[in-house]
């Protein structure tokens, strides 16, 4: 059965297209604007072909973010045996699936606030991944894409929450994978029909039903934290 978490991840990547247009949108707009011209005979498919490059590399990071915490919480539970570590980690996970449903139905905007952990290692990787602009070629996308991937973003490490709490590096990756996927319809429309994929996304309606969702991930999953305590 697929865990709640990863069907959370996805959730929150999708319906977080504001946010991701954002944080990425930018940069994914500039670049699909500056494409070589042997890739501009066909600007569709130039700009497809850029965009994925540099989505393939972000989700990869954020893949990988997620097995290298997946995996550390499963080796100290394993070292140590602290299972109030665990049930801790899941009860924060929890609290941290209803903040971001809050977020994405619009009725609480504190993830937002959790950026600025991250601001400290963007500003190592920010010059580097700036280095790489203007893109060339789709290499140069897909690295751009693996440091982009570690930007500052309150939906990113309120998602790396989960992945701590699933105890595992293969269950971490699958969940951080699954918010990369999510992201991936925003940010590939933002060189080609953001319009109207903002327009679905943001729409009060839809926003306020995916983030009650969320919460009720958040509140079973405190749920099975609560009753492993009993």
């Amino acid at each position: 059965m697929i865990d709640f978490s990863v069907t959370g991840a996805f959730l929150v990547g999708l319906m977080g297209a504001g946010h991701c247009i954002g944080m990425c949108g930018g940069l994914v707009g500039a670049f699909s604007q500056q494409l070589p011209k042997k890739a501009s005979d066909n600007i569709l498919l130039g700009q497809l072909k850029f965009i994925l490059s540099y989505n393939l590399g972000r989700i990869l990071s954020y893949t990988t973010a997620g097995a290298l915490v997946g995996g550390s919480a499963s080796l100290l539970s394993t070292l140590f045996s602290i299972d109030a570590y665990l049930i801790g980690m899941r009860v924060f996970a929890g609290v941290m699936m209803i903040v971001t449903g809050l977020y994405i139905a619009q009725l609480w905007s504190g993830v937002v606030q959790i950026e600025r952990v991250g601001k400290l290692l963007w500003r190592l990787i920010g010059p580097i991944a700036n280095k790489l602009l203007p893109i060339k070629d789709l290499k140069q996308a897909f690295a751009a894409g693996l440091l982009w991937g570690w930007l500052p973003c309150g939906l990113v490490y309120s998602t790396l929450t989960w992945a701590v709490a699933a105890n595992s590096a293969q269950q971490g990756a699958l969940i951080m994978a699954a918010f990369g996927l999510g992201t991936l319809p925003a940010l590939v429309s933002v060189g080609v029909a953001a319009r109207y994929f903002a327009q679905l996304v943001q729409a009060r309606k839809v926003r306020l039903i995916s983030g009650l969702i969320l919460v009720s991930f958040g509140i079973h999953t405190l749920y099975i934290a609560f009753a492993q305590l009993g």
